[in-house]
């Protein structure tokens, strides 16, 4: 999808991709649609990874790591690539299609995105020309487009098939219950929520005039997306207030507990360190892995995580090769970042401007 507009449109991409927000019926690994998408594109436009890295300021090192599946990028690391290769953030994430004259969706192979809670099932996908974009949209209490009016090309056509919607339009408000239906022209100002206590539903059909327009149009905002943030992060540190630079050396985790993109609870747990494997005895290591890469050090690594398996979110300063596949591969995603106050770097995370750091990996 491309949220095209201003910055915000841009933040509220970051933070889709940041949390996943793909097709659910996709199975190849992010990491490697990400590399591939993102070799195409640059060898598309006749670039080599040095003039890359020179036009994103992103070191070689990343991009390297990027393109061969090795590293999952952080948002800040998509928005500098989209905005050096002068594509949407969307590009990165899109697998090429064949447009077809004729779909047919089935009710189980509906593709379908999330958004938070949110979703939206494609029923138009691949249609050439993209002239009429059909979704169903299943929304939560309190969720829908945000409080910012939105405006695009073309004519929307709004049919109630669930639940309490309301739709308010250049000024006037509609309150659509089950079977009631709506067509406006979308340069009109409008937005909508579910204003009832379950979920709704609605099939939401665009009909764009710019055929550049991405399916989807920019029917959330940034603050919507925001409330959706639901979860713990991780953060190393020694004293609960800077970032360690150091994940095997420090000493703590501090558990910050998000709701609705806000922070709402601190925790300090005490974190498994080098120190506590000082007495066991050497495993033997592979000669063929790197530093850290060893089945050995990958235990330490689960055991180091074992506290920490409620986060979805590792905030470093520093780590190894070895020590960031192992959070990965225990669903952990790392980021390495430069910030060295908490708070700061917490909330760049949630705004989507967190950077991942993957260059400083060692």
């Amino acid at each position: 999808m491309r949220w095209k507009g201003d910055d915000e449109a841009k933040v509220t991409v970051a933070v889709l991709t940041q949390f996943n927000v793909l097709n659910l019926n996709d199975q190849e690994p992010a990491e490697i649609l990400v590399g591939r998408n993102l070799r195409d594109l640059r060898t598309r436009q006749g670039l080599s990874l040095r003039g890359l890295a020179d036009l994103s300021g992103l070191n070689i090192n990343t991009l390297s790591l990027v393109e061969n599946g090795k590293s999952s990028p952080s948002v800040g690391t998509l928005q500098q690539l989209a905005q050096a290769l002068n594509v949407p953030i969307s590009a990165f994430f899109e697998i090429p299609a064949v447009e077809k004259r004729i779909v047919f969706t089935s009710a189980g192979q509906r593709p379908q995105t999330a958004f938070g809670s949110t979703q939206m099932q494609n029923l138009g996908q691949d249609f050439a020309g993209q002239a009429v974009q059909p979704f169903v949209v299943c929304l939560q209490p309190g969720m829908g487009s945000g409080d910012r009016m939105i405006v695009h090309t073309g004519s929307e056509f709004v049919y109630c098939l669930g639940g309490r919607i309301r739709y308010r339009i250049d000024e006037e408000e509609y309150l659509m219950t089950a079977g009631d239906s709506l067509l406006f022209e979308s340069h009109l100002p409008h937005c909508w929520e579910n204003i009832g206590e379950d979920a709704a539903q609605i099939l939401l059909v665009l009909y764009p005039s710019d055929e550049h327009e991405e399916p989807g149009g920019r029917h959330f905002s940034i603050q919507t997306l925001k409330k959706e943030i639901n979860m713990k992060i991780a953060v190393i540190t020694d004293d609960g207030k800077t970032i360690s630079q150091h994940f095997g050396r420090a000493q703590y985790y501090l558990i910050l507990t998000i709701e609705e993109g806000q922070v709402v609870a601190r925790e300090m747990r005490n974190k498994m360190g080098h120190s506590h494997f000082v007495s066991q005895s050497p495993a033997e290591e592979s000669h063929g892995a790197g530093h850290g890469m060893d089945a050995s050090s990958h235990n330490k690594h689960v055991s180091m995580a074992e506290t920490i398996a409620d986060c979805k979110v590792l905030l470093c300063g520093g780590m190894g090769m070895g020590a960031y596949q192992s959070m990965t591969q225990l669903n952990i995603q790392p980021v390495v970042t430069t910030h060295r106050d908490i708070d700061e770097a917490v909330q760049a995370f949630i705004d989507g401007k967190l950077i991942d750091h993957t260059e400083l990996l060692h």
